[in-house]
């Protein structure tokens, strides 16, 4: 998407709410592969929003990472799927494990910036969960996050991208014990799904699914969502056709009234009423069928 075209939703956004409110995550694809990123933070700064950047770190490099604070980035995940030979194996790429390794500890150093690592947990690393901690301790990173992948795309199809019940549950047992023993980089378990009694153990606070209500996107072709990864049949607009802030204000009822994933196994869950269906992201909303049910996959361990 053109900078410009980007730029000029959020500079009509900033008219109707107050900028200090909004958080312009730039995510992707990978959007380091923007030569124009710190001057799309300049302009967002300059409209007095706040701005931070999901990467996985093959391109941050200490001039880049300069020019992006001195363009007012305010905060930075990088992400890390384990020790080299399993983070290599998930990239796709022999060289990638240096490279995040290199960034993590460049933020790290970086007083000005809030920075976290988030691990993305599989078949290859569930078991390398300590293995991973060491090494982020060793980096100086404080915060650290763990999520499961979503069975779409070729997650879908490939099953090591997968945990079984039993090992989603040792996920989350580790994530506890972490927390619990104050040990540092903090693990958290992120926001993806309800996760019954590790609520407010796992992670601080209790599950709420924010995709529609807190958070908007903007896709690269110019379509308005919620969160990237959700089901594209849940797009409600586009902003070469429409404006983001009556979007935002008049639509987005699948996200607001979630009634309609009262169906099926979540019909008749006595869980309902704490998850309203578990995350947005684990839906087929045009086949009205849920991906995976988290809680469900736990209970059976």
């Amino acid at each position: 998407m053109p900078s410009k075209d980007f730029l000029k939703v959020t500079e009509l956004v900033s008219r109707k709410h107050h900028p200090r409110d909004i958080t312009v995550v730039m995510t992707g694809g990978e959007p380091l592969l923007r030569n124009d990123l710190a001057d799309i933070g300049k302009k967002l700064r300059a409209q007095g929003f706040r701005w931070s950047l999901v990467t996985n770190g093959y391109l941050l490099e200490p001039r880049r990472l300069n020019e992006l604070i001195n363009a007012g980035l305010g905060a930075i995940t990088i992400s890390l799927d384990g020790p080299a030979e399993q983070h290599n194996w998930l990239r796709v790429n022999p060289d990638s494990y240096r490279r995040a390794i290199e960034a993590i500890r460049l933020v790290a150093r970086a007083g000005r910036l809030t920075a976290d690592v988030v691990t993305c947990v599989n078949q290859k690393n569930i078991g390398l969960l300590p293995r991973i901690q060491e090494i982020l301790t060793e980096t100086g990173i404080r915060k650290w996050r763990l999520f499961t992948i979503t069975p779409i795309g070729r997650a879908a199809d490939i099953e090591d991208f997968n945990l079984t019940g039993e090992q989603y549950y040792q996920l989350l047992q580790f994530i506890e014990q972490n927390r619990n023993s104050v040990s540092f980089p903090e693990a958290t378990f992120s926001c993806e799904s309800y996760i019954g009694k590790f609520e407010n153990k796992a992670r601080e606070g209790f599950f709420f699914c924010r995709a529609g209500i807190h958070i908007g996107s903007i896709l690269a072709n110019g379509d308005i969502s919620a969160c990237p990864n959700i089901d594209r049949t849940l797009v409600q607009g586009n902003i070469y056709q429409d404006d983001f802030t009556d979007i935002w204000e008049n639509k987005f009822q699948p996200f607001r009234n979630r009634d309609w994933t009262k169906i099926n196994g979540c019909a008749d869950c006595n869980q309902y009423r704490y998850c309203e269906g578990n995350g947005i992201h684990w839906w087929d909303y045009e086949n009205r069928r849920i991906l995976l049910c988290n809680y469900s996959k736990m209970k059976q361990s």
